[in-house]
């Protein structure tokens, strides 16, 4: 695993078109924005560890930001 350390603002690219950012640190929290491709699929871990298939099933479903 690699372990990165940013500040807000700051970017971190993965295989030229995968594109993460630190939107706000509050506390113990960071809210990320993430670029990428339309194929890309992301889900969060949490979700699918908590076995709330509801949940998975929403956050799975794509929704297009611009």
């Amino acid at each position: 695993m690699l372990v990165l350390t940013r500040k807000r603002g700051e970017r971190v690219v993965i295989s030229d078109n995968i594109e993460l950012t630190v939107v706000s640190i509050r506390g113990k929290r960071v809210k990320l924005g993430v670029t990428a491709p339309a194929d890309v699929i992301i889900r969060r871990n949490d979700l699918s560890q908590s076995g709330n298939r509801k949940a998975l099933l929403e956050e799975s479903c794509p929704t297009r930001v611009s």
